[in-house]
């Protein structure tokens, strides 16, 4: 075996952090991932670089923030010349693959994503449960080992499908029992992977659920482990949005820009059925886990591979009067959970209280790998953090946290650009507007220790102002102490 781990990185799409147990959900039902918590270490304060998936993956990739990348938003290619960590590893002697969604390039409307010098061995590539693509591997699969759920979800498909809350009376793509479900199918394709002989070859396997996200359905056996009646409710109520930024006013009457129903569009009914049916789609992801961590045991690999589990961003679910992801930045929306297990290397249950970024994951898995980082990376290895070894903090002493939102999804009117900064415990959201436009003064100021749930926004309170006046210059300084400055000053002029 290699002195290096093996990297087996397992991520979901749209997971916030309090969906599992072992963040302080008594509701969760995540035995598997909550194990994985206290046989390693758990971060408690991860944010991603975007509140919507492309950019917040091409974070993870590059290491570099929106802002410096260019996939400043979905439907947007990360630039041909972008390097991605995978092929660092993989030109490091890493053997790569990858299961399930990517997201570098546009996908909308069965676009296939095009491939770059990425270092895969293994490219077992689907963007999502019903994704249009001809080279949609899940649908590969599902024709040959259930051939006739798959010509049932076809034939819905050509007939047009449901938005946030699917008809569940018919099979489609996403509708689908367990042994058929996109989730079970990642599983089993990482399983495989598991099981190829490789001898001393380290491995990099990046496994992509699709679930929880929308829409929301999980199988009847998920969703029978639920009392609707034990789950938590929404956070903040009727009138919780009358001091925010207008934009999010229409995101509670229209999701996504105008392109899914809204909050308003459901009944409370029909929200907690979401909420059910969003705690189903957890606990079929920790199930199918709990498959690939159980391969990787009964192989004799577990002691020598770093786990990694985390998601790209997170779920409204109702709070604050919204649904889905955008132009938001409570916690629910941008900070997801991050456990990692390395047996011998990183100690046993254990919790981080530092501020840490998805850009940071990128150098982690290099330095994990012993290989150099992309050129640009700006993150820094979790690594010393986890350990807790006392050596260079990297992250710990940065004590800060920034995310992005620059007119994703199908826009709106006008469009709109907002940036986070969470430093200590306050949160500042910006929203950017054309200069001295009424939008680009709206904002919002959550004091964290006190107000936890972000029910309070002291944007406009005379009392901090001058708080909010400091956070505005810190994160100024930040947008421009993460610029592209990577070309080299060849002379004085």
């Amino acid at each position: 075996m290699s002195g290096r781990p093996n990297i087996l990185f397992l991520c979901t799409d749209q997971q916030r952090a309090d969906s599992l147990g072992c963040y302080g959900n008594a509701a969760a039902q995540t035995p598997v991932l909550d194990e994985l918590a206290s046989q390693g270490v758990l971060f408690d304060q991860c944010y991603v670089q975007s509140p919507v998936c492309g950019p917040s993956r091409a974070s993870l990739m590059t290491g570099t923030y929106p802002h410096d990348h260019g996939l400043w938003a979905n439907g947007v290619s990360l630039p041909e010349n972008a390097a991605v960590f995978m092929k660092n590893l993989a030109d490091g002697g890493y053997d790569c693959g990858l299961v399930g969604k990517q997201h570098l390039a546009p996908c909308f409307g069965g676009r296939t994503e095009p491939r770059r010098d990425d270092g895969y061995r293994v490219y077992k590539w689907s963007h999502d449960p019903g994704h249009g693509s001809a080279e949609n591997r899940y649908h590969a699969w599902l024709r040959e080992e259930h051939p006739a759920l798959y010509e049932q979800a076809v034939g819905h498909k050509r007939k047009g499908t449901a938005g946030v809350l699917p008809d569940t009376d018919v099979v489609t793509f996403d509708v689908m029992p367990t042994e058929a479900h996109y989730t079970h199918w990642a599983a089993q394709e990482a399983i495989e992977f598991l099981g190829e002989d490789r001898g001393e070859q380290p491995f990099f396997l990046w496994v992509n659920f699709f679930d929880p996200h929308h829409p929301f359905v999980a199988p009847q056996e998920y969703l029978d482990r639920f009392d609707p009646d034990t789950l938590p409710d929404p956070l903040g109520g009727p009138g919780i949005l009358d001091d925010r930024p207008a934009v999010l006013t229409e995101a509670s009457k229209e999701s996504y820009a105008g392109t899914l129903p809204g909050f308003q569009d459901h009944t409370p009914e029909q929200i907690t059925q979401i909420v059910r049916a969003y705690y189903g789609m957890v606990s079929l992801i920790d199930d199918e886990v709990g498959r690939v961590l159980q391969a990787l045991k009964e192989r004799g690999l577990e002691e020598n591979t770093l786990v990694v589990f985390t998601s790209d961003h997170g779920e409204m679910l109702g709070d604050h009067q919204l649904l889905l992801k955008g132009p938001m930045f409570y916690d629910g929306a941008v900070r997801v959970p991050l456990l990692m297990r390395w047996p011998g290397v990183l100690p046993a249950g254990e919790r981080r209280e530092d501020l840490v970024q998805w850009i940071d994951l990128c150098s982690t898995l290099c330095a994990a790998g012993e290989v150099s980082e992309p050129p640009r990376s700006q993150g820094s290895s979790l690594l010393p953090l986890a350990r807790g070894d006392g050596g260079d903090a990297g992250a710990a002493d940065r004590g800060w946290a920034i995310c992005e939102y620059r007119n994703s999804g199908h826009g709106y009117e006008p469009p709109v650009h907002a940036t986070m900064l969470r430093r200590n415990n306050w949160k500042l959201v910006v929203h950017h507007g054309e200069p001295a436009s009424s939008r680009g003064r709206d904002g919002e100021l959550y004091d964290l220790s006190t107000d936890r749930d972000e029910l309070h926004n002291l944007w406009n309170d005379p009392d901090h102002r001058e708080t909010r006046y400091d956070l505005q210059e810190f994160l100024l300084d930040v947008l421009v102490a993460t610029e592209n400055r990577s070309q080299t000053r060849e002379a004085h002029w």
